[in-house]
């Protein structure tokens, strides 16, 4: 029998639940220092047991005031919850505004909710590209709960499912949306919906809508989903959301579908991981290896096309 290998101090910290630690390590994945690859492969066995719940949906529906009630409600429930919040990207420093930040901050003093707010850094989807690996930090630190806030461009906000074991999509009434999540591809992602500002006149139209829609839609892989109405203000429907959530997750237990969904999630994630590591190479090959060059400027000069170009690239690449 094989002995485990020590965990990296870093590591030991995070498992034994210093949050310093685990905010630096996390500002290294972000940064893709190499310190921090150590840390994420020694962690990775003591990941994959925690629900990841991610909370997508247009500007401006309340994605956050939603997801600071989640935390009270789980707190209420003694659960310890970590929350990752992807903000826009300033197109001037790189870095995010950080406004989730603000509205979290009354929380600063409760050892049992860590916030993070996370640039963009100009991905698509609606994540950062270092958001799965701290979700997988804030597993192996101990956490119950993990919530997810994208971006918020709505209808590109897809890559959450690449990352969250529950999709929560956050709808209001009078937007439009509720009908626009078929053309927006939001709805192939819904586990639950959520119709926020359900204190306004139109969510009970909004939710029939989305009923019509779920009944047209069937139910995928045997789940169909949830709709729920919830107010931030009043407040209300965030027992009934949570509930959804839970029985999203009791579903995937139940019927084996976890595995199915990790697999998949897995396999995109290494799929990633590869095409991020042949394109630098193939970057670092095409301007250091004359002949690569050759390639490029028959292409520019239209004696070659990009894809005779591409297919030698690969079979070069495949040599090495």
């Amino acid at each position: 029998m094989t002995r485990a290998r020590p965990l990296p101090p870093a590591a030991r910290a995070i498992v034994s639940g210093d949050r310093r630690a685990l905010a630096r390590v996390i500002s290294q994945v972000e940064n893709r220092e190499p310190s921090a690859a150590s840390v994420a492969r020694a962690l990775y066995p003591r990941t994959g047991k925690k629900p990841v719940i991610g909370v997508t949906g247009p500007l401006g529906v309340g994605k956050s005031s939603v997801i600071n009630r989640l935390v009270a409600r789980l707190r209420d429930l003694d659960r310890t919850v970590g929350v990752v919040a992807v903000d826009p990207s300033s197109p001037y420093s790189g870095g995010s505004v950080l406004g989730d930040r603000i509205r979290f901050e009354r929380r600063v003093d409760d050892a049992g909710v860590f916030f993070r707010s996370m640039a963009s850094r100009g991905e698509v989807g609606g994540i950062a590209a270092a958001t799965r690996e701290v979700t997988r930090l804030l597993d192996a630190a101990g956490f119950d709960v993990i919530l997810v806030e994208t971006v918020g461009s709505g209808q590109v906000d897809l890559a959450v499912r690449d990352v969250a074991t529950t999709s929560v999509v956050v709808l209001v009434p009078h937007l439009g949306d509720e009908v626009q999540t078929l053309k927006a591809g939001l709805f192939e992602i819904a586990d639950v919906f959520c119709v926020n500002k359900a204190d306004l006149p139109g969510a009970d139209v909004a939710r029939r809508d989305l009923a019509e829609l779920v009944g047209l839609g069937g139910a995928r892989s045997g789940w169909r989903p949830r709709i729920v109405a919830t107010s931030t203000t009043q407040p209300s429907g965030i027992e009934e959301l949570w509930s959804a959530i839970e029985a999203h997750e009791e579903f995937l237990d139940r019927t084996g579908a976890r595995r199915a969904d990790e697999r998949r999630r897995v396999s995109a994630e290494i799929v990633e991981l590869v095409r991020e590591r042949v394109g630098r190479e193939l970057t670092r090959r095409l301007e250091r290896e004359p002949e690569l060059r050759r390639w490029v400027d028959r292409a520019v000069e239209r004696t070659l096309d990009p894809h005779t170009v591409a297919d030698r690239l690969a079979r070069a690449l495949g040599s090495r």
